[in-house]
């Protein structure tokens, strides 16, 4: 199936958006997909800030993004926005790294006040990178995601559901994406 890339924009080591992405990555890879994980708090500040695109973790970053065919963006929204750690790593990116590329867009909030984040803040800069199909994203309250003793994440059954299905047609719009080319191929 197709390579997914993962990219967890909150600045946390125990954020609940990154953990969120990684049970969603488990549902990704049981329908056949090989995902991988980015955590952008694991790429050096100074590299982020210093706007360092010849250090390694940029490259490497930017190789990830290069390869995948598609990319599931998660963000903590703070003041109604997008995380900066997210920005900085885009802001590093070639203009055009999702060119051709099927993308997530999810955030996580304390408050239904955010939830326009993902259409006013994050799906235009997804947009002006080449983004060819933004699929319907989904913002999930913090309230509704709930980490156990164990770091076993349970998210509450509404918003499971439809984060479920968010998943499943970003996985459709993947294996719609990865067969067109094949069978535009046998066409001719």
């Amino acid at each position: 199936m197709a390579t997914v890339l993962s990219v967890s924009g909150s600045p946390s080591a125990t954020s609940r958006t990154a953990r969120l992405l990684r049970h969603l990555d488990a549902r990704l890879t049981a329908q056949g997909h090989q995902v991988i994980p980015l955590d952008a708090r694991t790429i050096p500040a100074d590299a982020l800030l210093g706007a360092d695109f010849r250090h390694p973790a940029i490259a490497e970053a930017t190789a990830l993004f290069d390869r995948a065919d598609g990319v599931v963006i998660g963000t903590p929204v703070y003041k109604a926005a997008y995380s900066g750690l997210l920005k900085s790593l885009l802001d590093l990116l070639p203009q055009y790294a999702l060119s051709g590329k099927t993308v997530l867009p999810l955030a996580t909030g304390g408050t239904t006040a955010h939830v326009l984040a993902i259409d006013y803040a994050l799906r235009p800069v997804l947009s002006s990178m080449g983004a060819a199909h933004i699929v319907q994203g989904w913002f999930t309250l913090d309230k509704d995601i709930a980490v156990g003793e164990d770091g076993t994440l349970t998210v509450a059954p509404g918003p499971a559901e439809a984060l479920a299905q968010v998943v499943d047609q970003f996985s459709n719009a993947l294996g719609s994406r990865t067969t067109l080319p094949a069978a535009a191929g046998r066409a001719a």
